[in-house]
């Protein structure tokens, strides 16, 4: 697949050679901007018939509590990891919705809701969660890379019973080191206790992505992509 590659101060978007029929909205990590992920997208070798569109926004600027306040670009702030931890939930309601816009915006462009992906690595997985659980319409599968589950004592209140069902890829890196391996096994097992269905994947890996990954997300992509079109 062959894309152009469109930049604005909002982010990167990579457009399909043909006619747009699907689209993932990915999330980066904090401290990156929307390019960090851009390189991964030929890794996957989609098939033209696809004509996927990938758009990765930049988290605005703010201060992050675990960084010694250092503004860097984020999608809420951090206050820490730990079981009693203080969540910026203000900060992750409005990025939610800011990806909710993104959401609303590519289905403006006429694709259906049934056709995009929300994705997201480390903190960009984690508002990639909680906005694809909330999200009005059904969505074609939400993706977590090396993340948590954020919010998730509102999470039965707040769900959306259009993505009860949504497929859920999460993958994480047995030796992670920033996000706990069994972060990631905690918020897998809530979500499985909550009724959704996950499918799990661990790599002999830290804060990072590998290349069995990258096959398994193209695999996973694919099958979304794939389904007859509602």
């Amino acid at each position: 697949m062959n894309y152009r590659k469109l930049e604005t101060p909002q982010g990167v978007t990579l457009m399909p050679a043909s006619a747009v029929q699907a689209s993932v909205v990915w999330l980066h990590g904090l401290g990156a901007d929307g390019n960090d992920f851009v390189p991964l997208i030929p890794e996957l070798q989609l098939p033209d018939t696809l004509a996927v569109r990938f758009v990765f926004p930049h988290a605005p600027v703010r201060p992050v509590t675990i960084n010694n306040g250092m503004r860097m670009r984020a999608w809420y702030d951090v206050v820490g990891f730990g079981a009693n931890r203080v969540e910026d939930e203000q900060g992750i309601t409005a990025s939610s919705a800011f990806v909710r816009d993104l959401v609303a915006r590519e289905i403006a462009s006429g694709i259906a809701s049934t056709r995009v992906v929300i994705a997201g690595f480390s903190q960009g997985g984690a508002i990639a969660l909680h906005a694809a659980l909330r999200y009005p319409e059904p969505l074609a599968g939400v993706l977590g890379l090396s993340t948590y589950l954020p919010c998730r004592g509102r999470l039965s209140a707040e769900a959306s019973a259009a993505n009860r069902r949504i497929p859920i890829l999460m993958c994480h890196g047995t030796y992670d080191p920033v996000l706990p391996f069994d972060l990631g096994t905690a918020s897998r097992d809530a979500l499985i206790a909550a009724g959704y269905a996950v499918t799990w994947k661990a790599y002999p890996m830290q804060h990072q992505v590998c290349g069995p990954e990258v096959t398994d997300i193209a695999t996973w992509l694919h099958d979304r992509f794939s389904l007859p079109r509602d």
